[in-house]
């Protein structure tokens, strides 16, 4: 009969998260076992090997974030600050910047897997999806917006330049540097007629 599980695949996902914001891609999986307080026995066992560890990561952190930018998009009533909510929230897992860069070099280890590769582009789909979602409920107040597909891709491609820049050259947090960028972009849609002029 099998021993029940009482380490849940959970909390060795969130130590893997934390070894390689702390390390980058040359971490172990003995680091993530003595941060998850386990046997390397039990990641092994668990995930197989340190590639099929990284790919649950992945997975774990794409449900993440959709679900935390869903729920700092709903906190406000109103849509142009939801959809910033949305925007900034793209990132939050990232921490400070030595953690972002390490992360950043993890994803430039992912970039060279093509299992990774296609895990980094739904993980962007599901940002644009969350994007596209509260845009949506904004567009009626960002008159000088372009069409919705347009916008959306913007942001997208804002969130992620805007990331990436600050784990190289950071200034403040992570959370205000998105915050001022998002608000100069949102800030020009909305005070822009419908005929596109200031």
């Amino acid at each position: 009969m099998a021993r029940p599980k009482t380490i849940s695949d959970q909390r060795v996902l969130d130590a893997a998260h934390r070894v390689i914001g702390r390390v980058g891609p040359g971490f172990t999986l003995a680091q993530v076992a003595e941060e998850a307080q386990v046997s390397v026995g039990t990641v092994a066992t668990r995930f197989g090997s340190k590639d099929r560890l990284v790919r649950a990561v992945f997975d774990n952190a794409t449900a993440e974030v959709a679900v935390t930018m869903r729920t700092v998009a709903e906190a406000h009533a109103d849509p142009v600050a939801a959809l910033r909510a949305a925007a900034v929230g793209t990132f939050l897992s990232l921490g400070d910047a030595s953690t972002a860069a390490n992360h950043l070099g993890q994803l430039g280890h992912d970039l060279i897997d093509p299992v990774l590769r296609g895990k980094l582009a739904t993980h962007f789909e599901v940002i644009r999806a969350e994007l596209a979602r509260a845009f949506d409920r904004a567009a009626g107040q960002l008159p000088g917006a372009p069409r919705a597909e347009v916008a959306v891709r913007v942001l997208l491609s804002l969130v992620n330049g805007v990331s990436i820049d600050w784990s190289v050259r950071p200034h403040g947090t992570l959370a205000d540097r998105l915050g001022e960028d998002v608000d100069a972009v949102l800030g020009a849609w909305a005070a822009r007629d419908e005929g596109g002029k200031g």
